[in-house]
């Protein structure tokens, strides 16, 4: 594959003037080309993290794909399929390094996957999309658009990931390296997942959901803590009417932090890469 056209500095002061401006620009296609490659090779991100440790999108970066969607047509696609063609899928070499298992799993192109990567299938990775080296995608799991996933996460069947274009300013889902995400979780509207911690199945969070800490006393909002464990609860829901029908609501908790007990419990197998 021959270098992109145009650099990320360049890339940027493209994309950062009025999108009506952009979309008459007749460069437009040469640029789109740079950023499909930028991406998929991880030199540009839909999110970075900041020296404070905090995330943010990068609205530019978002502003640029939202203006691929209004410039190209839908059209037909390998497969086949019927999507907008600025955005078909992606295809991969032996040279990329990423075990694409088959049975239906489909990558969009502008999805960076780094090398060790395993997709069960089927699972979808989707435009803006960030995964690690040495994740593992399983059966039934999605990565929504511009979601970070960091290196050896382990993302287990049925996981769901949201994703998020618009408002560019918006935070996508983060799950920073080494974390486990168990089967059937739903994280969604930018909540981030710091390093090695370990959501149980079924657990679901959103940028707003409120976290229980039953080990240090405390609630969360927005960000599950380093080596965190976090598994499914409840609360007595308010009021009367509430109390008569004994209703509960959902209330994740976090139970402990990581211990040896727990990375053996979620270790991933080396044999089967």
């Amino acid at each position: 594959m021959s270098p992109p056209s145009l650099s990320p500095e360049q890339l940027q002061a493209f994309y950062e003037r009025d999108p009506e401006v952009v979309l008459a620009d007749a460069g437009w296609e040469a640029a789109h080309a740079a950023l499909l490659d930028h991406l998929e090779s991880g030199a540009v991100r839909a999110a970075e993290r900041r020296d404070d440790g905090r995330w943010a999108a990068v609205p530019w970066l978002k502003q640029a794909l939202l203006v691929g969607f209004r410039r190209s047509a839908v059209e037909e696609l390998p497969g086949p399929s019927f999507d907008k063609s600025a955005f078909p899928p992606r295809a991969f070499s032996l040279s990329d390094g990423v075990r694409l298992v088959p049975g239906g799993t489909a990558v969009r192109r502008g999805a960076h996957l780094g090398r060790g990567v395993i997709l069960m299938p089927p699972a979808y990775v989707n435009i803006g999309a960030y995964v690690g080296e040495g994740t593992l995608i399983d059966s039934h799991a999605l990565v929504g658009s511009c979601a970070q996933i960091g290196a050896r996460v382990h993302l287990s069947a049925g996981a769901q990931v949201g994703g998020v274009l618009e408002p560019v300013g918006a935070l996508p889902v983060v799950v920073e390296d080494e974390a486990f995400v168990g089967g059937l979780v739903g994280l969604f509207e930018g909540i981030v997942v710091r390093s090695r911690a370990v959501l149980g199945a079924g657990v679901i969070l959103t940028g707003s959901t409120t976290i229980y800490d039953l080990v240090r006393s405390g609630e969360r909002r927005g960000e599950v803590p380093e080596d965190a464990v976090v598994v499914p609860g409840s609360r007595p829901a308010r009021g009367s009417h509430a109390e008569r029908l004994g209703l509960q609501l959902a209330a994740p908790v976090i139970v402990k932090y990581r211990d040896a007990r727990t990375d053996a419990a979620t270790a991933l197998e080396d044999a089967l890469r």
